[in-house]
């Protein structure tokens, strides 16, 4: 809280007292005005509600009551003070425009209070499903940053998952939310916060504040549920999965005093345990349906029946089945007010949490292998994840006399995270059919032996002296991580097969071609699994001056100084050292497997104002500029000291015929263990930055009519320091293909791509400065004095990057989709490119029956863009041995005319290259990205998938009683997701791509010229661009929930 005390006529008044009281607490908190009339008190309580006193000699105290603080918020008290003759005023003061308008605020953020976590509907409970309140979020994702760039604490320590495994808090994984919803007094999203006390993200800041104990004994118990009858199951007429669907949630919270006035406690406790379809997509027994795959029932129950017969092995259901999700945590916390100037709180939290997950879907493989409509895997490739974290901090508040103020947090959180599967261990098999994955069955090919162990050590002490129209702050902040993890992707073999028919010849004995073989095995002495221990560092300094220019503009200006740095654990292969590489440029350069990068200096100066035009808080201009710096995706350094040749092995070789398959795992292992022959490495350069960002916003805030404000805000990013990824052991392209597509051609064999034949690939992560992000958001709110609150917002968004990341080397190198392969990545869309977004939310409360009973209803309504893609070639288009991610030449009308086709056996029907290219011509008119890139290349992720529009609702029926003179509710809560295709089953359903590989090149002659074909879905030739998804998501989910408040 801050603020000016001046008299009647506009003098300032020093020396004035302020007593500002925490009611449910009695905790007093106390101020004296300075030498320009300005007080401030640092580190309250978030909530309230709080009574604030100022007194002055000579003058009438003023009361004020009812305030609420927010997080992040100072709230600003400016009090005119009255002459003693004058009868003592007491105001019951409420923060109303308060959050939008007010001094304290210039960046991008969002605050989502009790009140909203309370009352807005909700499923899963997740943070996630109100930090979507963000009118620049897309998802997880903020300004179109990739998601694991977030940095989430609680309290202030961090709970973020550095190591980057899924999503950017713990329990993502496993779709668990980290912490109690009953835990949480209040959440803040920052996008531009020009604080320089905040870092650690180049996408948002997200914090979440905890409650806590009061004078009181209050709590309540809950329990939610939902199963396969409550939720609906036709999306557009398309029948959903929704067997095997079931979801309970039970939960508490109590707290109070230990010690009135002094010692206070908060426990929270919550379960989950729910089941849900396996699949949404089901195979073809010649029914129709949107979620109908290619895949033919009679191949995948002839596979089953081959591999139990021949092998043993019963992979499993391919639909049909449940994945499991369970989860429990739990938060402890004691808040002690030592003295009036000394407030100590210290929490612990936990949470253990497992769920089923579909195999690697796109990893190391040929289109995906699941969730669309061209390949299903079975049951036993899936995975049960294990997600668990433990957490403690512990933080001090000073105020030192009526100028100094000191804020100290030390925190430590453990996480671990492991995996198991059900059927035994086995070869992963993917079976293509015209070159992409058709089936996939045996051990996911990322899992076995996979785990994590991380530590994360945090310590911030900031300091703040109150001048006379400044206030300094200085501090510092050292985090340290390790991480212990173990990787060893296709540990048990992995066969690809040019077709089903391959598959069974080759387990029949004969001689085949697989389209791939890879396998990694050990490469330590005693042939033991290896774990690579990467230890990380990120030391900060910083200072800032919030100057009160005058009373109605506030300028904050400061610099903060990032130092990453690493440990020395990575192992020194010596014999890498006599290779030779190159970067994309042809430079040669040599690996020096344990460098990692030097510590680097990163200064994040920022400089932020506020500008209360009028000076009644009516009209309110911001904004500010600044540098902010993230972590990196600490899973990529891991990658680099796992990758090394030493601890680990690799076979990979394409078109070969040296393998025979074998359901024993070690089949292919070297029989002697050791010092491997042939393996890949992860490299990263040795000035490699963390990323980092240049942000810059301005906004408006007007107070119209009736109380309505209106806001505009512009925010620009622009990245200094961005992630790209490039194979240094990739021979450069020394041809091209002819005709209008013309992009360079590599060696199409390992032979002729390997520069070190012995390398199976050497991926090196690198900076680029090239990407920005921009958005332009509008928005309305008002709340009433009958409990009724709206806001509607509008933002629109583009975002543009080189890469996007992914969690190993390798993976995030064939993901990026190019013309000239992925060492030379154009700048294109990011994964996170939110297009277009309105959202609009609506909360009414209403009291009656003499206090006895109370309603509540809210609803949240959101429209948007469902994501990007590229259309990309089928295939390995340009020899690389990388398939996918080739992105396709867009012809003209004359140059389709030009194009070879080789006819087409569909179904018994045979299309000539002529009727091909009409159909290409069609497919291509009808698409808006395609049809504006006539003549040249698609874009990466140029695609904009078409706009969804869904509402949720939430209706609460409180019963209010007395127990012992205190206040008691009984409340029946009713949630509904989707609440449009309840209302008609044609709304509410999203989009997927029909096909984003349309054509394959299925030849190239000796001039290089390409011959073509078009890529049939479900027994179809492209036609249209989007069709309609028809998954849980599509259809209304209903929740129905219990709870018990008392006190």
């Amino acid at each position: 809280m801050e603020g000016l005390i001046t008299a009647e006529d506009d003098f300032p008044l020093p020396g004035a007292h302020i007593v500002a009281i925490h009611t449910p607490t009695n905790t007093r908190y106390t101020a004296t005005t300075r030498n320009d009339g300005r007080f401030a008190i640092p580190g309250m309580r978030v909530g309230g509600p709080y009574t604030v006193r100022v007194s002055f000699v000579g003058f009438s105290d003023m009361v004020y009551e009812g305030i609420t603080l927010r997080l992040g918020i100072n709230y600003t008290l400016n009090v005119v003070m009255g002459d003693e003759g004058v009868e003592m005023q007491e105001v019951v003061v409420t923060t109303g425009r308060g959050d939008a308008i007010n001094e304290d605020r210039k960046g991008t953020s969002t605050n989502i209070n009790r009140e909203s976590l309370e009352n807005m509907p909700t499923l899963s409970r997740s943070i996630e499903d109100f930090t979507r309140f963000t009118p620049q979020s897309s998802g997880n994702s903020f300004a179109g940053q990739d998601p694991k760039a977030v940095n989430f604490t609680v309290d202030g320590a961090i709970l973020t998952n550095a190591f980057g495994l899924s999503g950017s808090v713990p329990g993502a994984s496993t779709n668990s939310t980290p912490i109690s919803l009953d835990a949480i007094e209040e959440i803040q999203v920052n996008i531009s916060p020009y604080d320089v006390t905040q870092g650690g993200f180049v996408g948002a800041g997200i914090n979440a504040v905890t409650r806590s104990g009061d004078n009181e004994i209050r709590g309540s118990v809950f329990t939610n549920l939902r199963n396969e009858n409550m939720v609906g199951t036709r999306a557009r007429g398309t029948e959903v999965v929704t067997d095997e669907f079931n979801v309970n949630q039970v939960g508490f919270r109590v707290g109070g005093p230990i010690v009135k006035d002094k010692l206070f406690f908060f426990i929270s406790g919550e379960m989950e345990n729910r089941s849900d379809p396996g699949t949404s997509f089901v195979s073809d027994s010649g029914q129709e349906g949107e979620n109908v795959t290619r895949v033919k029932t009679e191949d995948l129950q002839n596979v089953r029946n081959t591999l139990i017969e021949r092998f043993g092995y019963d992979p499993g259901e391919w639909q049909g089945y449940s994945l499991p999700t369970n989860s429990h945590k739990i938060l402890a916390k004691i808040d002690y007010n030592i003295s009036k100037a000394h407030n100590l709180s210290v929490r612990f939290n936990m949470m253990e949490s497992t769920q089923g997950r579909l195999n690697a879907r796109t990893s190391l493989g040929f289109g995906g292998r699941n969730a669309n409509l061209f390949s299903m895997n079975f049951q036993n490739s899936n995975y049960l994840l294990n997600d668990n974290f433990y957490s403690g901090i512990a933080e001090l508040n000073s105020m030192i006399g009526d100028k100094f103020f000191n804020n100290l947090t030390v925190g430590f959180t453990r996480q671990t995270n492991f995996r198991s599967w059900e059927g035994g261990d086995f070869p992963a098999v993917d079976i293509l059919e015209n070159g992409r994955n058709y089936i996939s069955f045996g051990t996911d090919l990322l899992s076995p032996n996979r785990a994590l162990n991380s530590n994360i050590f945090q310590f911030q002490n900031n300091f703040k002296m109150y001048l006379q129209g400044h206030t300094l702050t200085t501090g510092v902040n050292f985090e340290y991580f390790s991480f212990d993890y173990t990787f060893n992707p296709t540990f048990f073999g992995h066969y690809v097969y040019n077709s089903l028919d391959d598959f069974y010849s080759h387990i029949d004995g004969e001689v085949v071609e697989l389209r791939r073989f890879q396998q990694t095995f050990s490469g330590l002495p005693d042939g033991g699994i290896p774990t690579a221990r990467t230890e990380a560092y990120i030391a900060s300094a910083y200072i800032q001056d919030e100057w009160n220019v005058t009373r109605n503009l506030k300028v904050t200006g400061g610099v903060r100084l990032d130092v990453p740095f690493y440990g020395n654990t990575a192992p020194r292969n010596s014999a890498v050292e006599d290779l030779t590489f190159k970067n994309p440029e042809g430079e040669a350069f040599s690996i020096r497997t344990d460098k990692l990068p030097e510590a680097q200096f990163m200064f994040n100066p920022r400089a932020g104002f506020n500008w209360d035009v009028k000076g009644d808080r009516t009209l309110q201009v911001r904004g500010g500029s600044g540098l902010f710096t993230g972590r990196p995706i600490y899973i990529n350094v891991s990658n680099m000291i796992n990758s090394n040749g030493l601890t680990l092995g690799q076979i990979r070789e394409d078109n070969t015929t040296n393998f025979a398959f074998s359901p024993d795992i070690t089949t292919h292992v070297p029989d002697e263990p050791g010092e491997p022959d042939s393996f890949d490495l992860a490299y990263i350069s040795p000035n490699f930055r963390n990323p980092q960002v240049w942000r810059s916003n301005v906004g408006i805030e007007k107070s119209l009519f009736w109380g309505v404000i209106a806001s505009f805000e512009a925010v620009y990013t622009r990245q200094i320091s961005d992630i790209v990824f490039y194979e240094s052991n990739l021979r450069a392209p020394s041809q091209n293909m002819s005709g209008p597509d013309n992009r360079p051609l590599y060696g199409f064999s390992d032979e002729e791509n390997r520069i070190n034949p012995n390398i199976t690939n050497a991926t090196v992560m690198d900076n680029t400065d090239q990407g920005y992000s921009y958005s332009l958001t509008a928005q309305l709110t008002k709340t009433f004095n009958n409990g009724l609150s709206v806001m509607a917002a509008y933002n629109y968004a583009v975002a543009k990057n080189i890469a996007d990341g992914n969690t190993q080397h390798f993976l995030s190198y064939e993901n990026i989709h190019s013309v000239a392969g992925g060492n030379f990545p154009q700048l294109g869309f990011s994964l996170d490119d939110q297009r277009h977004r309105f959202i609009a939310m609506l909360s009414y409360s209403k009291s009656y029956a003499k206090e006895k009973m109370s309603s509540s209803v809210s609803m949240f309504f959101e429209l948007g863009n469902q994501g990007v893609f590229s259309y990309v070639y089928n295939g390995d288009a340009n020899g690389d041995l990388v398939a996918g991610n080739d992105l396709i030449y867009v012809p003209t009308l004359q140059e389709i005319e030009g194009m070879q086709f080789a006819e087409l056996e569909l179904n018994g029907v045979v299309y000539s290259a002529e009727e091909q290219r009409a159909i290409f011509n069609n497919l291509i008119d009808q698409d808006k990205h395609l049809s504006s890139r006539r003549g040249d290349y698609a874009q990466r992720h140029g695609a904009q998938m078409p706009v969804t529009g869904r509402l949720d609702f939430s209706f609460q029926q409180n019963f209010h009683f007395k127990v012992k003179d205190k206040k008691n509710t009984l409340q029946l809560r009713f949630d509904v997701i989707n609440l449009t295709n309840l209302i008609n089953n044609n709304w509410g359903v999203g989009w997927i791509p029909s096909n984003d590989a349309p054509i394959s090149i299925v030849d190239l002659d000796t001039e290089n010229v390409p011959t073509y074909q078009l890529n049939a879905v479900r027994g179809e030739l492209p036609t249209e661009s989007f069709r309609r998804s028809a998954n849980i998501l599509d259809v209304w989910q209903m929740q129905f929930g219990v709870r018990y408040i008392f006190n």
